[in-house]
């Protein structure tokens, strides 16, 4: 009687059709995956100039001084004062978040108060943390632009 040895796995050639199925999925799944991750960077972009219009609204009701200075104005502190307010987390107050750079510019005072001010967010890399540039100011009217900064011209949201 002869025994037969049996071989236990896969063959070299089961392995590769395994290996190949996988890749072929990760390169349909991968840009998807990407451009979800650009949309959310885009969505929380906007979410943060809401917060901080709302932040120097609040500012400027709490310090009477007007708009801030700058974003660190808003920053965390305790307790809060007029150069930290304690209206946004440091994050923000830094000038970055989800992929976006955050470009605020306070007009000069006039009569002791800064009256108005601009924000812009900027994706940190165009096409890869967002596709699309922002634009507000004390308005609250947040505008977009697809093909470089927006501004106060640039159609609203």
């Amino acid at each position: 009687m002869t025994s037969r040895k049996y071989r236990a796995g896969f063959s070299l050639l089961e392995l590769l059709i395994v290996v190949t199925v996988i890749l072929i999925i990760a390169a349909i799944a991968i840009p998807n995956l990407l451009r979800s991750k650009m949309a959310a960077n885009e969505a929380a972009a906007v979410g943060t100039l809401r917060t901080v219009n709302s932040a120097c609204v609040a500012y400027s009701t709490n310090w009477g001084t007007g708009y801030p200075v700058s974003l660190s104005n808003l920053g965390p502190a305790k307790p809060a004062t007029a150069s930290a307010a304690d209206l946004v987390d440091s994050t923000v107050a830094g000038g970055t978040k989800s992929g976006y750079v955050l470009t605020y510019v306070s007009s000069s005072p006039t009569n002791g108060k800064i009256w108005t001010y601009t924000i812009n967010a900027n994706p940190v890399v165009p096409g890869k943390t967002g596709g699309r540039y922002f634009f507000t100011n004390q308005s609250g009217v947040i505008r977009y632009n697809s093909a470089g900064a927006a501004a106060l011209t640039s159609p609203p949201i």
